[in-house]
């Protein structure tokens, strides 16, 4: 059995709603009844990054960091592909600029969403016609 499974339903148009082991996903192409995949990969990306990033200040001996707030953003190529994605990190402790480095690149080897960011992860696909 696969570690993670999901399923994802579409019954006309370019919304889907994915069943996330309880919860319900909504996702929609077109934005209009919930959020493209691009946003929310995006969205993604940063709610693995965050919690990466205070394991990473733990690691570093930043143990109090309060509040974490990441303000995401991307750039979509001419094929609305994301070519680029962005985070500025707002931490509420105060340090020097040598152990944000620090904590931020630490966050990167934690982060699964980071990791998985690569060429070798597109998914294998079956399709399955006159299923339904």
């Amino acid at each position: 059995m696969a570690d993670i499974e999901t399923s994802t339903v579409s019954e006309s148009g370019y919304a889907s709603t994915s069943q996330v082991g309880e919860f319900d996903l909504q996702i929609d192409a077109t934005d209009e009844t919930g959020p493209n995949p691009n946003a929310t990969l995006v969205a993604t990306y940063a709610s693995c990054y965050l919690p990466a990033f205070r394991v990473g200040g733990s690691q570093r001996g930043e143990e109090e960091l309060g509040q974490i707030q990441i303000d995401a953003s991307a750039e979509l190529d001419d094929h609305d592909d994301l070519e680029s994605i962005a985070f500025d990190v707002h931490v509420e402790a105060d340090f020097d600029d040598e152990t944000a480095a620090d904590i931020a690149e630490r966050a990167e080897g934690i982060c699964h969403v980071h990791s998985a960011l690569r060429e070798e992860l597109n998914a294998d696909v079956s399709v399955y016609t006159g299923a339904f």
